[in-house]
């Protein structure tokens, strides 16, 4: 019998155990979205793509962020309104201008991070225009 969720293979950007610092531009963009709207755009995102959105990384503690990773170098191409901020590499040579994001591997003990949706082999990504109108209807 076969299982309704895919076995897909492990991105290489995804640690085997706990959790790891990932540079953003590198593997993934990401969009940053805090608190309540960003449960809201997850709840949207997944609802309408019956539950395969992509990677979503949402926070456990602290301001409780969801991070909604993209496909490299397309986060700064949307304009995203306010209370979210696209992570991305920049060219500047100025190092603050540098996002990490926190990536949990899919197994074992990852607090304060976990998976609100993994990636799989048809949707490595979350799609970005498709994020974005979903921004919009949560904020409008």
């Amino acid at each position: 019998m076969n299982s309704p969720e895919s076995l897909d293979r492990v991105p290489s950007w995804v640690p085997a155990s706990g959790h790891a610092l990932r540079h953003a531009g590198v593997y993934f963009d990401a969009v940053r979205i805090a608190g309540y709207l960003g449960e809201e755009v997850a709840y949207l995102l997944m609802e309408f793509t019956d539950f395969r959105a992509g990677p979503i990384v949402r926070e456990l503690a602290g301001e409780r962020n969801m991070y909604f990773l993209l496909p490299p170098q397309t986060a700064a191409k949307l304009a995203w309104p306010a209370r979210t901020r696209a992570l991305s590499r920049h060219t500047s040579e100025d190092c603050r201008s540098q996002a990490f994001v926190g990536i949990p591997a899919f197994d074992g003990l990852t607090w304060p991070l976990d998976w609100r949706s993994r990636p799989t082999d048809e949707a490595p990504f979350v799609e970005p225009e498709l994020l974005h109108e979903m921004v919009g209807r949560a904020v409008g």
